[in-house]
């Protein structure tokens, strides 16, 4: 599976305005595209960040939605949006808990890394970090999404709300101090989002 994420900051008082523009035009326009499977949308309303981020079934569907969003995406987001940023990923690790995440909390934590290292990345995340996200109260997803050319990645976790969330950070921060030191990794942003939209399957 592959992502691509679209990440845009601008005055937080128009926040709102993108928002019911991408849950009706946005989300038309995705659901129109061959290859689509599902959404999420995630924003900091204090400081004016959007985050999302869309599915493909693969590189060439992800590839072939390039072009139309390119060009419908400034209308989309304006006026909110003062710059935006697009990024695309590999899904090297997925994980879902049968639990509700609409009005929880995303947290992001941005690596690089030596591409050389991208599997070791991978493998670290799946046989040491899942099983003790799993255990940390109100985790519903974990994700992990790399691209492995320019040694860059992201993980996100998804909790049932900001309860959670808070009570969440001191043991996932002790987690990604054990990650990242096994899998050579450098952390170079933590970020924190309310989550308003998640389809089914989807960080």
């Amino acid at each position: 599976m592959f992502v691509r994420t679209v990440y845009a900051t601008g005055d937080p008082a128009l926040l709102d305005s993108a928002l019911r523009v991408l849950n009706s035009q946005g989300h038309d326009l995705l659901e129109e595209r061959p290859g689509y499977r599902g959404a999420g949308v995630f924003v900091d309303r204090e400081l004016g960040k959007l985050l999302t981020v869309s599915w493909w079934e693969s590189e060439e569907a992800q590839v072939n939605s390039d072009e139309v969003m390119r060009e419908r995406r400034p209308a989309l987001l304006e006026p909110f949006a003062a710059s935006v940023a697009v990024e695309h990923y590999r899904v090297a690790v997925f994980h879902a808990l049968p639990r509700p995440v609409v009005g929880g909390a995303l947290r992001v934590a941005r690596l690089e890394f030596d591409p050389r290292d991208a599997d070791l990345l991978a493998d670290t995340f799946h046989a040491s970090a899942l099983p003790r996200l799993e255990t940390v109260q109100g985790l519903a997803r974990a994700a992990l999404f790399l691209d492995r050319d320019r040694g860059r990645g992201t993980v996100g976790t998804v909790f049932t709300d900001h309860r959670t969330l808070s009570a969440s950070r001191a043991a996932q921060s002790a987690i990604r101090r054990s990650v990242t030191a096994k899998a050579h990794v450098t952390v170079v942003a933590l970020e924190e989002f309310d989550v308003i939209h998640a389809d089914p399957h989807t960080l």
